[in-house]
């Protein structure tokens, strides 16, 4: 049923993974000497107080579409309750993975400069509140299998 707060939290969750392309990974940090920002689309570098482009990461760039497309899709598998909740879950492990891929690609970017809390982007953190979202969502989805399943026994 599209009405349930599933639905909600796999909304959020693809909304939240959107914004990955909207918010940096990595800002103001300071490689060979000039200031860059690192996105899931690439490394901007701040030259003459405008942003250019310096690196592209088109397969990081490709694989945050997919991923972000997951919640999407699970959503409108409402009838296939199950399958939905296995979806959920196969899509957390995915997020693990990808968030891995994109910790080791902005450790890459960056070589010997330490990230510190000043430097971290928020989009860093979005992968861990979308798996949250994902979770919050698995489980309504087995509430409402269970409470489906209550209802056939009484008929």
């Amino acid at each position: 049923m599209l009405q349930r707060i599933q639905s909600i939290y796999l909304l959020f969750a693809s909304l939240v993974l959107f914004a990955l392309f909207f918010f940096p990974l990595a800002h103001n940090v300071y490689v060979a000497d000039k200031p860059v920002s690192i996105m899931v689309t690439g490394i901007f570098q701040d030259t003459d107080g405008a942003q250019k482009y310096t690196e592209h990461f088109t397969a990081l760039t490709a694989v945050t579409a997919i991923v972000a497309l997951i919640p999407l899709v699970i959503i409108f598998l409402f009838k296939k309750r199950k399958q939905q909740i296995a979806l959920c879950y196969s899509a957390i492990l995915v997020l693990i993975g990808y968030s891995f891929w994109m910790a080791q690609t902005v450790k890459n970017a960056v070589g010997s400069v330490q990230l510190d809390s000043r430097t971290m982007g928020i989009g860093l953190f979005l992968t861990s509140l979308s798996i949250v979202l994902l979770i919050l969502a698995a489980k309504s989805i087995q509430r409402d299998e269970k409470l489906i399943k209550s209802a056939d026994r009484l008929r």
